[in-house]
């Protein structure tokens, strides 16, 4: 009796069976369609970061420009041009139209910047340019499109001879007007430096500093017009751009053209940009180039209204 129970039981016992190949590839397709639902997500909250983080570099940018213009009672320069090196003046740095290097450099007092702006311990001024253009501000950088970086060439400025590689930090963020100096910033070659009363278009609607348009496909080598001189650069792409070029995102493809004069970015639905009140905004890409033009400029006599 006892020996047909157990037999029963035995019978009854569950032998354990491994998965057929069917049930794995389903267990695969749902992991695989799990991941596909979750990384646009996780995408989008890591742009979202990105994008608030670019907002803030440009906060602070946009409260040095406030803090220089209490200080000399005007905004910095665009300096002079794209050759022009930091100028010190018995090794001290100059000031408003004496100096050459443009807004970026003028700026790094009010940005912790202060003893890059001196050059160091340089005893030179050439050891004090190479200082200075050489120091890598992550603010300056937009993290959406890519980390602070630096490019080493030998240039026709700071350079003493062909093998002479300097090292440029670079920049993602651009003032304007380049091309007629009509913005908020311009060069000493185009007038004395602007002051906030000379915003007579209004302080809450004159595009200060924006987030610059770059080719992804040629990102952070030298040789690039609109990337090589780096922050430090006067009235030239890698600092100024221009409000007349429409924004657009950041394209990724070859091209014979060696520089972009527009605004721009790697958010996929518009750019960040300081005003001269010190506020920043979102703007998208899709704004009326009309109404982007006429926030790049601080005086024509045309206005235009808070709802962009």
């Amino acid at each position: 009796m006892r020996a047909d129970l157990a037999g029963g039981l035995a019978a009854r016992r569950i032998v354990p069976r491994g998965y057929t190949l069917v049930e794995l590839l389903v267990v695969v397709a749902i992991i695989a369609t799990l991941i596909g639902l979750l990384l646009p997500a996780v995408q989008k909250v890591r742009e979202s970061a990105a994008r608030v983080q670019c907002q803030n570099n440009l906060k602070q940018v946009g409260l040095a420009f406030q803090s220089y213009h209490t200080a000399h009672g005007f905004f910095p320069t665009a300096g002079v041009g794209w050759a022009s090196a930091p100028t010190y003046l018995n090794g001290v740095p100059a000031v408003g139209a004496q100096q050459g290097a443009g807004w970026g450099f003028q700026i790094l007092p009010f940005l912790e910047g202060e003893s890059a702006w001196r050059g160091g311990g340089a005893t030179t001024d050439n050891g004090r340019q190479r200082v200075a253009v050489g120091a890598v501000f992550p603010v300056f950088f937009c993290p959406s499109r890519r980390a602070p970086a630096s490019v080493a060439y030998a240039d026709s400025y700071i350079s003493q001879g062909a093998g002479d590689l300097v090292p440029h930090a670079l920049c993602d963020y651009a003032s304007n007007n380049l091309d007629d100096g009509t913005g908020s910033v311009r060069s000493n070659l185009f007038g004395p430096p602007v002051r906030l009363a000379d915003l007579t278009d209004g302080s809450t609607t004159t595009l200060l500093v924006a987030e610059k348009r770059l080719n992804l496909a040629y990102l952070s080598q030298s040789g690039r017009a609109d990337d090589n001189e780096g922050y430090t650069a006067g009235n030239d792409w890698d600092t100024m751009r221009s409000t007349n070029h429409p924004p657009g995102p950041d394209p990724r493809q070859p091209t014979t053209q060696q520089g972009d004069a527009g605004f721009g970015a790697s958010h996929p639905s518009g750019l960040n940009v300081a005003f001269a009140d010190g506020t920043v905004r979102h703007v998208r890409f899709t704004l009326d180039p009309a109404v982007f033009a006429r926030l790049g400029t601080r005086a024509d006599g045309h206005p235009i209204g808070d709802d962009f």
